[in-house]
């Protein structure tokens, strides 16, 4: 297996992009990455695509060779798949395009992600056909609803409380306001997340992130070919991926998401590092309770206790570990397909020291990209 970089990001702004289609976004993000790269698109030999449902948000299928065509990249008759997780899609396409450079099959590969949703009634309905249809979501049990029964487990076993949720929302919009390509740049406070109406109790408005707009990018390189690239090469020092049950009911123990802990655990391991040498991480913010969980399951912090690094500001900007500095999915905004991707642009943006007013000091950074509930969990380590 060769060692692969990150070579070059490029993002779109994550909201609702009612002045652009699928296609403009999905070019910005590329062409901000080759730029990036100082790349041309003839010097790409593949593209992996993270893509939910653009079938029901967009009618349009076949996505990847559409991006392949609109990127002027047909002509050179490059592979172009679409990648399917969930809201994990993004992370495993960059996992697809991290594993075709490490085994040899290519020098330098593009890994995007992208979701346009605003184009349909009700974004979430669909979002929720990630979970169990026939013995979730034909009974209610939506994600939200999910997700809200796993925080009210939570609560009445480990006494984690409504504010700690809300805590979770106000660290992720007061870091999204520097972030900007972020849906949601204002700060809010305890008692606006409190006060916001439920939508599946005890999780309130403002304790679930938005399903957005928006598309992500990286090209990723073998370490030769990026060390001729650039001098600030970002390596994966592991992209693992695990699976769990889909419903919720087949579960052992719904406070513990299996995937996660598998692929963290896999993810150390390949890189030879323990939760404590991760000094950034993003991770999937869904709702308020999933990054407290990613918190254990992660092993940042003891089962059960997760909400003390949200009450002590150990996940701030300035603490021991700081937890999306983007603002995560909750203020930047969830892309659904590209998420996952950015993710990985933040952090190579953070480790190269390029983040602007979110900048951290980081040599080594994680991120952590689920489908639905954790049936599917994507952990990806980034070191500068």
């Amino acid at each position: 297996m060769r060692r692969v970089a990150v070579v070059g990001v490029g993002q779109s702004k994550f909201g609702e992009l009612w002045d652009k289609g699928f296609r403009d976004i999905v070019l910005e993000a590329g062409r901000e990455a080759l730029e990036d790269a100082d790349l041309e698109g003839k010097e790409i030999e593949a593209i992996f695509v993270g893509n939910m449902s653009g079938g029901r948000y967009l009618g349009q299928e076949h996505i990847a060779a559409l991006i392949a065509d609109y990127a002027g990249l047909a002509e050179f008759g490059i592979p172009a798949t679409r990648v399917e997780a969930a809201d994990a899609s993004g992370g495993l396409a960059v996992r697809q395009a991290y594993m075709a450079v490490a085994s040899g099959m290519h020098d330098i590969v593009i890994a995007a992600g992208a979701e346009k949703v605003t184009d349909v009634g009700d974004p979430m309905e669909i979002l929720s056909a990630s979970v169990d249809i026939e013995w979730e979501r034909f009974v209610g049990g939506n994600l939200p609803a999910l997700y809200a029964i796993i925080a009210r487990l939570h609560m009445e076993t480990f006494g984690t409380t409504e504010e700690d949720l809300a805590l979770v929302s106000v660290k992720n919009h007061k870091n999204g306001a520097l972030n900007p390509k972020a849906q949601f740049r204002r700060e809010i406070r305890v008692e606006d997340v409190l006060n916001s109406p439920y939508i599946a109790e005890p999780l309130k408005l403002l304790d679930c992130a938005s399903v957005s707009d928006g598309a992500a990018a990286v090209i990723l390189a073998s370490e030769d070919v990026a060390r001729k690239i650039t001098d600030t090469p970002v390596f994966i020092e592991a992209c693992t991926q695990a699976s769990d049950y889909l419903a919720l009911q087949s579960r052992k123990d719904i406070l513990t998401m299996k995937s996660v802990v598998k692929a963290a655990r896999e993810a150390y391991r390949i890189a030879d590092v323990e939760p404590k040498d991760i000094q950034v991480a993003e991770v999937h913010d869904s709702f308020t309770i999933a990054e407290i969980l990613a918190y254990e399951d992660l092993g940042f912090a003891e089962k059960g206790r997760g909400a003390e690094l949200i009450r002590e500001g150990v996940t701030e900007i300035g603490g021991k570990i700081p937890v999306n500095p983007s603002g995560g999915l909750k203020a930047c905004g969830h892309a659904v397909g590209a998420t996952g991707v950015r993710q990985i642009v933040e952090l190579t943006l953070q480790l190269r020291g390029e983040a602007g007013k979110r900048q951290v000091d980081a040599e080594r950074g994680l991120a952590l990209n689920i489908g639905g509930t954790g049936a599917t969990a994507v952990v990806s380590i980034l070191r500068r």
